[in-house]
Formats: structure tokens, sequence, C-alpha cells
């Protein structure tokens, strides 16, 4: 009964905080389908941090922009990466 406690007054949702890209990899990697949205959102992500890190020709600017897209993967509400300027 106490880890169900812990687990809603934790929860992402009981928080207030968004959905992050991280979370629907994780929900993924647990067996969860993730909707065709989510799924658009995932590779939209993927596309964008492979773009910003593949132009990045110093290696301190790559570590900079590699560690701000870890903060953006794990905070950001993951429909932000539905957004028409990160569509293919």
């Amino acid at each position: 009964m106490k880890t169900d406690l812990l687990k809603k007054l934790f929860s992402k949702e009981q928080a207030g905080l968004v959905v992050s890209i991280n979370d629907l990899r994780d929900k993924e990697f647990g067996g969860q389908r993730l909707t065709t949205e989510e799924k658009m959102a995932l590779a939209n992500y993927d596309r964008y941090r492979l773009a910003v890190l593949n132009a990045q020709t110093d290696e301190d600017q790559f570590h900079y922009h590699y560690r701000q897209l870890q903060v953006v993967a794990n905070l950001s509400d993951w429909r932000e990466f539905l957004k028409d300027d990160l569509q293919e």
C-alpha cells in the first residue's frame, strides 16, 4: 500500500509535470505500445538530435549540446517534437 501511495505522490501526472521524450522511451522499452504520434515525436527528436550533434565541429561544443539535448529529452513535453518545423 505504501508503495502505491509513493508512486501516486511522485508520478509526473500528479506533480503536473509533462511527459517527456525519455518517458516515451521508457514506455516503449517497458513493452507498452506507442501511438503513431508518440512514434513520430521520437523519430523527430532523434533526427533533431543527430542534426545538432553532427553540426558540431568543436569537442567542447559537442559536449555542451549533448548535455542540452539530455535536458530537453528529460524535461520537454514530447508534443513539442510534433511541430511542423521538426517534420520531414
